[in-house]
């Protein structure tokens, strides 16, 4: 009784639920914002800073994804050894430092290394949000917390290279690093002041390696983590690869300029739309089926297009190039809800660094993939549906080893 007492003593008042929501969604969007506000100036940094080929601009994306998967294995285990606030404010903190070296660079080169250091600090706030909320939060208020906290976040992509495109037109691409600065700077105040910590001293454990690879074993030792965690890979290998071509895409092959954040906009959409009905479906099929057949539609589309897109020389017309385009990112909007949550079903006892391991190694896959879609762009459309159709049709022989492995009645979901 005392023991409790003096840990509820501890304890300070949870922030408003609507403040808490709008706190932790801005956190977690501050990556989405990072990537996809820079998506209309890539080609221009490319350009002036003297990247050696027009495909080189695409790393500006990748290196930032590759900085964000080590950080994850950095700041989850972090947080619950020195607390959640220190340990998301170091990760603001390292994301100003990266904004600022990529402000200041005087070649592509140290742009890469800021956007490397961005994607270290950015992992903080990213994954050190969703153990603030699992602290405050269980069951079904978890769950309200986290779809109004999704809505916000699926916003931001929407937004964010209009966002981007309106700095390009009053100010030049340095900017934009000014702004990402900026917003951390006020996340890190508003943070500092009004949110308390969540992890009470009682409560940590102390960073221990040994303990992040006994961890890792277990995940290589479950075939549904193992799998679903390779397939997450997989998936966001491909969207990876979209990311970091678009701006050719778009921008030149299709000569949409300007227009290209209004295009994104109405791709970003259907992967929220997908992300908001998922909510529901899940509840009415399970994430097994879910998963299987948006993977069917992924691979499935993505293989007939290619062959209509070869019919076309690679340049079919735009407006079927964003209805194959609308299908598949709807169908990742799905693949997204529930891939990780299934990687994650038999690792419930050790969800905070499992989480991280998770998130962490999955982006490993992605980011040499999606650098091998993007640097493959010629001119077409080719590479990236390529690029699609396989990861698409791997995914779904993993998901088959998976299911090979356990009675499909006793899969989760």
């Amino acid at each position: 009784m005392r023991l409790r007492a003096k840990m509820e003593s501890e304890r300070k008042q949870n922030l408003p639920l609507g403040e808490f929501v709008t706190l932790m969604a801005l956190m977690m969007a501050l990556v989405a914002l990072a990537i996809d506000a820079m998506l209309p100036a890539l080609p221009i940094i490319g350009e002036e800073l003297g990247a050696t080929h027009a495909n080189d601009s695409q790393l500006i994306v990748s290196l930032l994804f590759f900085g964000m998967a080590l950080g994850q294995l950095f700041f989850g285990p972090l947080s619950d050894s020195v607390g959640r606030k220190p340990a998301l404010n170091a990760g603001l903190g390292l994301f100003i430092v990266g904004s600022m070296i990529s402000l200041f660079a005087s070649s592509f080169t140290v742009v890469l290394i800021g956007r490397f250091v961005q994607g270290l600090g950015v992992a903080g706030p990213r994954s050190v949000s969703l153990a603030l909320i699992r602290d405050q939060y269980h069951g079904r208020s978890m769950a309200r917390v986290m779809s109004f906290v999704m809505t916000i976040f699926i916003l931001v992509p929407v937004i964010a290279p209009t966002l981007g495109q309106g700095i390009l037109m009053v100010a030049d691409w340095r900017a934009i690093f000014v702004v990402l600065a900026v917003l951390a700077l006020m996340l890190f105040g508003w943070f500092a002041w009004r949110q308390p910590e969540t992890l009470l001293p009682a409560q940590r454990m102390p960073y221990s390696t040994r303990r992040i690879l006994h961890i890792a074993r277990e995940i290589c030792l479950h075939p549904i983590a193992l799998g679903y965690t390779v397939v997450a890979g997989l998936v966001s290998g491909a969207f990876l690869g979209f990311l970091s071509s678009a701006p050719q895409i778009f921008q030149q092959q299709y000569g949409l300029g300007s227009l290209f954040p209004i295009y994104f906009a109405g791709l970003a959409s259907a992967t929220g739309v997908a992300s908001l009905l998922n909510a529901s479906l899940v509840m009415r099929f399970g994430m097994g089926v879910l998963i299987r057949r948006a993977m069917l539609v992924l691979a499935v589309a993505s293989a007939a297009f290619l062959g209509f897109a070869f019919l076309h020389a690679g340049s079919p017309p735009l407006w079927t190039t964003m209805v194959y385009l609308v299908a598949t990112f709807f169908a990742i909007g799905i693949l997204f809800g529930n891939l990780n949550s299934m990687a994650m079903e038999p690792l419930g006892h050790v969800a905070g660094i499992g989480a991280a391991l998770v998130g962490s190694v999955s982006t490993l896959i992605s980011v040499p993939l999606g650098i091998l879609i993007g640097h493959s762009y010629n001119g077409t459309i080719l590479p990236l549906v390529s690029g699609f159709a396989v990861l698409g049709a791997l995914s779904l022989l993993v998901m088959r080893w998976v299911e090979s492995r356990f009675r499909r009645p006793s899969l989760p979901g």
